[in-house]
């Protein structure tokens, strides 16, 4: 049996460490006697390279990652390489169906209103590919909210934050700013959306039944894609035998 290791980035703030554990075990409910593994890139514990290595037999790793960037493009592929290099490497979280789901209930859940204008917070990245996932992101929320959302960055991206609420308020035909936590738990980041102008800032994503799901499916698309590259090989292999193998013609 495969094992998932879900792999997050770290943080100093125990309640971010309390939120991943959670939905860690929510993960863990719906698929009972599945191992389930949580490790981290940073600054929380236990790191991810002690847990790949410590864990036997086949894995697979799912980046508790929103988008793209450094952290699933090189950080982790680098541990993984390196302790555990035959371990199977998902798609991060995002973006998602199911994470739009959770977004538009977090909105719901503070107060969110039909006029009220929306602009989705991420952290940010100075990875180009992550800031486009955040933006694909507001997309599939915009089509779940019917109406227009912007991304936007607390750092490392534009528009910032602050720059997406000031147009918001400029053209906005509705009496607030609303925006959607695009976090994954309480810290740093989620203070710094707090701290914002904005007239109302939903929760993060938390531990929620729709992203542990969501956590399976990135599982099972590695796994699919692994049975899928094996196949090929075979396949190849096969091929290659057959057209080097001596052929009689009497």
């Amino acid at each position: 049996m495969t094992t998932l290791i879900m792999a997050g980035h770290g943080a100093r703030d125990g309640q971010w460490s309390a939120v991943l554990a959670d939905l860690a075990g929510r993960v863990r409910r719906r698929r009972p006697g599945h191992r389930v593994r949580l490790a981290f890139l940073e600054l929380s514990s236990p790191p991810l390279a002690d847990v790949l290595a410590a864990t036997v037999g086949p894995v697979a790793v799912v980046p508790l990652l929103l988008a793209g960037g450094y952290h699933a493009r090189a950080d982790l592929p680098e541990v993984v390489a390196r302790v555990r290099p035959d371990a199977r490497v998902a798609a991060p979280l995002g973006p998602h169906p199911l994470l739009t789901a959770v977004l538009a209930r977090r909105l719901t859940e503070a107060g969110l209103r039909p006029g009220d204008a929306v602009v989705l917070g991420a952290a940010g990245s100075s990875d180009p590919a992550a800031l486009d996932d955040v933006r694909a992101a507001a997309r599939l929320l915009s089509v779940r909210l019917s109406r227009p959302v912007t991304a936007a960055f607390a750092t490392g991206g534009t528009p910032t934050l602050a720059e997406a609420l000031t147009r918001a308020r400029t053209t906005r035909t509705g009496p607030r700013v609303a925006v959607a936590s695009y976090l994954l738990a309480p810290g740093h980041f989620q203070n710094r959306l707090a701290e914002s102008s904005a007239d109302l800032v939903s929760a993060p994503l938390g531990a929620d039944d729709d992203l542990a799901a969501l956590v399976w499916a990135r599982f099972d698309e590695a796994q699919a894609s692994s049975r899928s590259s094996r196949t090929m090989s075979s396949a190849l292999s096969s091929r290659e035998g057959s057209e080097s193998a001596p052929v009689n013609i009497s």
